[in-house]
């Protein structure tokens, strides 16, 4: 079994204003070819976790789609899984969906984000740091549902 967990930065709808420049010089292209490689790995069992972007259209829809609130952790986070051979994860401890920050950006446009993301900005690599990391309770229902032999 493989879990992969792949770079979404060239893929992910959040970072869309700069796929122009990303299809241009083949960062992007790179990106959707190191998922398909991982989709398609010749494993009997695979998930391929990677948020809301352009690998629903390359490939195709996720099989689920979960947030963290589902696992314990008081956070919103969409979250797309591609499966192979393995069932859609249950939801163990539905919480929460934890606390939102409105603010009005440089442009002056009203923004809503969780506040598990707003509050840690600081610099772009710690920001793109924290946007990939992959909640505790997510990853404990990953390893307790898919990580028993049947």
């Amino acid at each position: 079994m493989m879990i992969a967990f792949p770079p979404c930065t060239h893929l992910a709808c959040s970072g869309a204003r700069h796929f122009k420049a990303k299809r241009e010089d083949g960062r992007q292209q790179d990106a959707i070819q190191f998922f398909m490689d991982l989709a398609t790995a010749p494993i009997h069992k695979i998930a391929v976790e990677n948020p809301v972007g352009i690998m629903s259209t390359h490939f195709r829809k996720p099989d689920q789609i979960v947030q963290p609130y589902q696992f314990g952790d008081p956070a919103q986070k969409t979250t797309c899984l591609w499966l192979k051979n393995l069932p859609a994860l249950v939801p163990t401890d539905i919480v929460d969906k934890g606390e939102f920050v409105e603010f009005t950006s440089k442009k002056g446009v009203v923004k809503r984000q969780p506040a598990w993301y707003y509050h840690s900005l600081r610099s772009k690599n710690e920001r793109s740091v924290l946007r990939s990391k992959t909640f505790p309770g997510i990853a404990a229902a990953m390893a307790n549902q898919w990580g028993v032999e049947e």
